[in-house]
């Protein structure tokens, strides 16, 4: 390639000829790496675009892991209505998760899948509903998010009365607790059973928690369930005989999470490079990827902190007003989230379309 030899340094280190792809960790002088039927033919066939980028995360993943690296999980979105668990569970169990941090909708949701997942439906044609149609399916309880249907009735208010009863005793006795230290309850108390139809493999809270897996959940209030929690806490001119009045403070917080962050990562990253998939975008993921710009300058251990090894985002959301969720890696170098040595890709795409082929390359499917 005659004109690759006129270009300059800086600009060669980023193209790679077509008689070179061993640079892209894929494959070796034609010769796939992988032995597995899944990740052989995503080695085949993944080569360019948002395909490319997809398995190039993967293998650096799976090195990254081999190595003894440790991966944190972030979960945006209404993930876990759309099964996320059937991937993410598998690897909770397998080992390749150590941390997942996600909005309390998703936690929730992962729970809800579990008790009613024979109630949910499906509208693949939703863009074609009428604002009065949507209103109908409101009416019935039937709660959509994009394609999906969540049924209020068999999940939500199934759960209800068994945390409501947690919270009360947690008052009674002084006692605070973060938000998934009560739903985890519902696992090690048998307080719920799962759905004739759900396969309890495929509820990645319930891995977590048979894996003790640390979750992080920001901004609780934001869920169906925090809204809840919320109520129960209003003692303002509204309230309408609604018993118990709850105390606030019996869930523990966002700023409680951030600080138990603080201990984990200095305790995890001492003998491990720590690396973040960001599922989507979001509080889910930027809240924990914090942790250690705020370690080195809010806590000033400069020179102390291991930076995020790797950084790998799957999501839409354009680059523009000031979007969290779309701003690439090079900019989160600004903020001392990254350093210029931590591994970054930006995957442009569906995390249900790109993640599933992350996961088999980790599974060795």
């Amino acid at each position: 390639m005659k004109q690759f030899d006129q270009l300059s340094p800086a600009l060669k280190k980023f193209i790679i000829p077509e008689n070179d792809l061993s640079k892209l960790g894929t494959v070796t002088d034609g010769v796939h790496k992988s032995k597995t039927p899944v990740s052989a033919f995503a080695e085949r066939t993944l080569r360019h675009c948002n395909g490319g980028s997809t398995l190039q995360s993967a293998l650096w993943l799976k090195e990254h892991l081999k190595n003894g690296g440790k991966l944190v999980v972030t979960i945006a979105g209404a993930l876990s209505s759309f099964q996320i668990g059937v991937t993410l569970a598998e690897l909770i169990r397998k080992n390749k998760v150590h941390l997942v941090s996600c909005t309390a909708a998703n936690h929730e949701e992962s729970y809800y899948r579990y008790v009613a997942h024979s109630h949910y439906a499906y509208i693949p044609r939703y863009t074609e509903l009428t604002p009065d149609q949507e209103a109908e399916l409101r009416d019935t309880g039937l709660r959509r998010i994009t394609d999906t249907f969540l049924p209020e009735d068999e999940s939500v208010r199934i759960m209800e009365p068994h945390l409501l009863k947690m919270w009360k005793e947690a008052q009674k006795k002084g006692e605070r607790y973060f938000p998934h230290e009560y739903f985890r309850r519902l696992f090690k108390e048998k307080l719920i059973k799962p759905d004739p139809m759900a396969n309890p493999d495929d509820c990645w809270a319930l891995a977590a928690y048979e894996k003790n897996i640390p979750i992080v959940i920001p901004g609780f209030e934001d869920s169906t369930m925090g809204n809840i929690f919320a109520s129960y806490t209003y003692g303002g001119k509204w309230r309408k005989n609604k018993d118990p009045l709850l105390d606030p403070t019996i869930m523990k917080g966002g700023l409680e999470y951030f600080t138990w962050m603080y201990d984990w990562y200095m305790e995890e990253a001492k003998d491990a490079p720590i690396a973040f998939l960001q599922l989507g975008g979001g509080i889910a993921a930027d809240f924990p990827i914090c942790i250690v710009p705020s370690l080195k300058h809010d806590l000033q251990l400069h020179g102390k902190i291991r930076d995020w090894a790797g950084f790998i985002e799957i999501g839409s959301s354009p680059m523009s007003y000031g979007s969290y969720s779309g701003a690439g890696g090079k900019e989160k170098i600004t903020w001392d989230k990254l350093s210029t040595e931590s591994y970054f890709q930006i995957i442009q795409s569906d995390v249900t379309v790109a993640f599933p082929w992350i996961a088999a390359v980790l599974l060795d499917l």
